[in-house]
């Protein structure tokens, strides 16, 4: 004779399928960091119709579907500036913001492109109605779309050769 019991308060394993829905979702996007033989950072300005208007930023953006973060660096560099690069970009960074503008988490990839070539050109994507060169010192009176600490931190990788791991735009 069977005396056994059912348990009353086992949690029930979902299918993985299940599960993974339950999971919080990151928003992924990478950048690139190129410089200049000055070490300046080369920055793209908005254009008006886009979401930061104004404000200047690394040429970047999110990843496209089963798109590695790598690979959405080399498009989007290409993308929005014209330039491509010869050899994977390096690893600089990378920062993790629990929430941005209410959208949930979003994890941004950095890498050090190179140096850009003398006289290179940029060939802007109607995203961007500006680009420049700028050194860090430059870069206190100008809107930014990736705050200055985060440029600092990645500017001192890439001339180092190191990693910075961001947590909220900060060193961690």
């Amino acid at each position: 004779m069977d005396t056994t019991v059912p348990a009353t308060d086992v949690h029930r394993v979902l299918p993985r399928d299940e599960w993974v829905k339950t999971l919080p979702q990151t928003i992924v996007a990478s950048c690139v960091l190129l410089l200049d033989a000055e070490d300046r950072i080369l920055l793209l300005r908005y254009a008006e119709g886009q979401p930061g208007v104004g404000l200047w930023g690394l040429p970047g953006g999110m990843l496209d579907h089963g798109e590695d973060p790598v690979g959405a660096a080399c498009r989007e560099l290409h993308e929005e500036t014209g330039i491509g690069l010869d050899r994977a970009p390096r690893l600089i960074g990378y920062d993790h913001r629990a929430d941005v503008k209410g959208t949930g988490p979003v994890i941004d990839f950095y890498y050090h492109g190179g140096r850009l070539a003398p006289g290179q050109t940029v060939r802007r994507s109607d995203e961007h109605d500006l680009d420049g060169l700028f050194a860090l010192a430059e870069l206190e009176s100008i809107p930014l779309s990736t705050p200055l600490p985060v440029l600092t931190a990645l500017h001192r990788a890439a001339l180092t050769g190191t990693v910075v791991c961001l947590r909220e735009g900060l060193p961690h």
